[in-house]
């Protein structure tokens, strides 16, 4: 069933509380270097204004491990949302207690007030499984939320980033409002609806790129995709693991041993499926990582005190074919270690070649992270269909988990 939304319930004169992801890069010096999850957030917030809400906002910012950090504070989010919606909005000094229950209470329909990072008090982080097992842990994130909860009539959660965690403001805010409306805001709709029409009905044919680090972190995506994709392409430093299952030389790449058995048998399942997946066929090698490393393209094996850092020309030549006619398009990970020039030209290849096949048809989505650095950096994020605003919760989401703070939100 799909959720309902900001645009099903009627908010006028209502206090509504809306759960955003205003977990904004910062540089040292507090100034906000990307606004971009704030400007996300601005067609539900200005619904909601528009319609007679007095609106409480609430996120968290980095990892206080809660306790209160000048350095971590909402102050300079607040500031950006004056500038962006043309209004003073008021920022709490904390996120609980009296003054704050005051200064809800006072808060006027069309105003709005941002309440204090979440995660200065740790009860926002504890895991609800933890809780159910320690009386003490259920009785403190209990209280917090409940505080929370006591603020308004409505809850909105338009944070798509932290959908999948259980935080206290994610699911036991709205578990406390039983009895009040709980809706998600236009972010998180959108998300749903790229994500979920992708996963349960793609046109085909579909492909899908996956890179990064890690197996462990895409092994349950690619269990999960397998039986939907025509084609996986494989590339960052898991396709190590891979190589070394099929019994290539990998140097000194990154690979996860614990995993080559696994590894091995995504690749027999795909086989068996007769579904596709392609690894790199050269690779880019450093004996450093680092910008001014000795490096050099090779195909086949790796030899020792060499390691891959970025796909090779004709691996970028060849993803590039791959996405040739196709009409769904699912990326999430980068291709190589994109953070250090000239590492990155694997992953700015894959980003223009997905653009390319959007142009002539395709439904591109990007799963966040480092391959939506990639798009935008190029000035491609006009030019594929979606990005994810959540790495973590669409890589998730691509794996077929339920999030248990949608599951709590009202049905259509």
């Amino acid at each position: 069933m799909a959720k309902k939304t900001v645009a099903d319930i009627n908010v006028k004169d209502k206090k509504v509380l809306m759960r955003c992801d205003f977990n904004v890069p910062l540089d040292d010096n507090c100034n906000i270097t990307s606004d971009d999850r704030i400007v996300k957030a601005l067609p539900t917030i200005k619904h909601l204004l528009d319609n007679g809400a007095a609106l409480i906002l609430m996120s968290h910012l980095g990892r206080p491990k809660g306790k209160k950090d000048p350095k971590l504070s909402l102050a300079p989010v607040a500031e950006k949302l004056s500038e962006l919606l043309e209004e003073q909005i008021v920022l709490a000094d904390d996120c609980i207690g009296e003054a704050v229950r005051q200064k809800a209470d006072s808060l006027k329909p069309g105003e709005c007030m941002l309440l204090e990072n979440l995660r200065f008090h740790k009860e926002e982080t504890i895991k609800d499984k933890a809780a159910k097992e320690d009386t003490q842990l259920r009785e403190a994130k209990d209280k917090f939320a409940e505080q929370l909860a006591q603020l308004a009539d409505i809850y909105v959660n338009d944070a798509f980033g932290t959908t999948h965690r259980d935080n206290a403001s994610m699911y036991t805010v709205p578990v406390m409002m039983e009895q009040k409306p709980k809706v998600i805001g236009f972010l998180i709709e959108k998300e749903l609806k790229f994500l979920g029409d992708t996963i349960t009905n793609p046109e085909k044919p579909f492909v899908a790129i996956l890179g990064g680090a890690k197996v462990s972190d895409k092994l349950g995506v690619i269990e999960n995709l397998l039986d939907k994709v025509d084609i996986i392409l494989i590339g960052g430093a898991m396709a190590y693991t891979f190589f070394k299952a099929e019994g290539k030389g990998i140097g000194e790449s990154l690979c996860e041993d614990g995993f080559l058995d696994d590894a091995t048998e995504l690749l027999k399942q795909a086989k068996d499926l007769e579904k596709e997946i392609v690894l790199p066929t050269d690779n880019v090698i450093a004996k450093e990582i680092k910008q001014d490393a000795e490096s050099k393209v090779v195909s086949g094996d790796i030899d020792s005190g060499w390691q891959g850092v970025d796909i090779g020309p004709e691996t970028r030549k060849l993803f590039a074919e791959k996405l040739q006619n196709v009409k769904t398009i699912v990326w999430n990970g980068p291709m190589g270690i994109f953070e250090i020039p000239p590492f990155d030209e694997g992953t700015k290849a894959l980003a223009q070649a997905v653009a390319d096949a959007t142009e002539k048809g395709a439904r591109s989505i990007i799963g966040g992270g480092d391959s939506a650095s990639a798009v935008k950096t190029l000035g491609l994020e006009d030019k594929v269909s979606h990005i994810s605003t959540g790495g973590g919760a669409s890589l998730e989401f691509l794996e077929g988990k339920k999030f248990k703070s949608l599951q709590v939100i009202d049905e259509k």
